[in-house]
């Protein structure tokens, strides 16, 4: 779709105004570089040289009147894009169905490490090209929103977050096994606690960690039981990046599987069969039981050069940590 769009005509009235931006931007200057501390000698984290500011592409476009035409172009590639973007919606729940269907052919309860190794690839590209892709049409398409740039948010109030994210868990969790009253999540975090992130992806990663405690304290101690342990949220601020735990007494993984939860379509929870109408819509996971909750959620957190780990003691609980990494000084991890 991409190469088959149309390029743009260059009209008369378009090059003549981008000879005046080039024009403004030559007499323009640009400020200074400001060396970020993080990086030593001027170095990225991936070990490049960084760029300095004189030599990025830059065009002084303060105030200019855009023809129509130009608008309409621009209106015209972001409905592409959209359209491209709403097409592959579904694709995690296609090859969820493919690996599915691969682990029954092969009569295997896990994947290969070369499989494991191009799904994290795979759905890591995806993961980039959405957020781009994302970023564009909320830019142009708008409505504008306080705090937002696209779909980053400059303010992103994590203890908002995090209970919107409980909240949601506990619905799904007591309306799944026909609960009264679901475990309680006790949130330790600060009120006015804020740092730039693109919210969605805080919010998938919370959702999927939480839901997974919630099932296990409620499998360890049955659907009869009249007063869970609570899990625990913690959320703790330090200086290179912002660290949440999830703590519960679920009982524990032993040893042996916890390399196994981060492999796709492994599950501790019986196997669920895929919505006949896989194919029509964005991969929704139930309680349990597809194995793509860890795994995905960790490829969330490494995008933007955070982590996810997990800790777990057999027979009494699981810990699981979230660092996110502040979105200003991490680069994009191609693959």
């Amino acid at each position: 779709d991409l190469v088959e769009f149309p390029s743009k005509e260059m009209t008369p009235a378009l090059k003549d105004l981008a000879k005046s931006m080039n024009r403004q931007s030559e007499m323009q200057a640009l400020p200074e570089n400001s060396p970020n501390l993080a990086m030593p000698n001027g170095n990225n984290q991936s070990g490049r040289k960084g760029v300095s500011l004189s030599h990025r592409y830059h065009s002084a476009m303060d105030g200019q009147e855009w023809p129509v035409e130009m608008h309409s172009y621009n209106e015209r590639f972001t409905k592409m894009i959209e359209a491209v973007k709403r097409r592959h919606d579904p694709v995690v729940t296609t090859v969820a169905q493919g690996i599915l269907e691969f682990k029954q052919a092969k009569r295997s309860h896990i994947v290969d490490t070369d499989v494991q190794a191009f799904l994290d690839r795979f759905y890591m590209s995806r993961i980039g090209i959405r957020m781009l892709i994302g970023q564009h049409i909320a830019l142009n398409k708008g409505p504008s929103r306080k705090d937002y740039v696209g779909i980053i948010c400059t303010k992103t109030n994590l203890s908002d977050m995090a209970q919107e994210a409980i909240d949601n868990a506990k619905f799904i969790c007591e309306d799944y096994y026909g609960l009264f009253r679901g475990p309680e999540v006790h949130l330790h975090c600060k009120k006015d606690l804020e740092f730039m992130y693109v919210p969605s992806h805080l919010s998938h990663m919370l959702f999927e960690l939480l839901k997974n405690s919630l099932r296990a304290v409620v499998e360890q101690y049955g659907t009869e039981c009249d007063e869970y342990p609570p899990i625990k949220l913690i959320v703790a601020q330090g200086k290179e990046d912002i660290a949440i735990k999830i703590s519960d007494e679920g009982g524990g993984i032993p040893r042996s599987g916890v390399p196994l939860v981060w492999t796709y379509m492994y599950t501790t929870a019986p196997s669920q069969h895929l919505d006949p109408t896989f194919d029509k819509s964005d991969f929704k996971a139930p309680m349990a039981g597809f194995g793509y909750g860890l795994p995905i959620s960790r490829l969330y957190a490494r995008y933007f050069g955070g982590d996810l780990k997990l800790i777990s003691m057999e027979g009494y609980g699981t810990d699981v940590y979230l660092h996110l990494n502040r979105i200003s000084n991490s680069d994009e991890p191609l693959p």
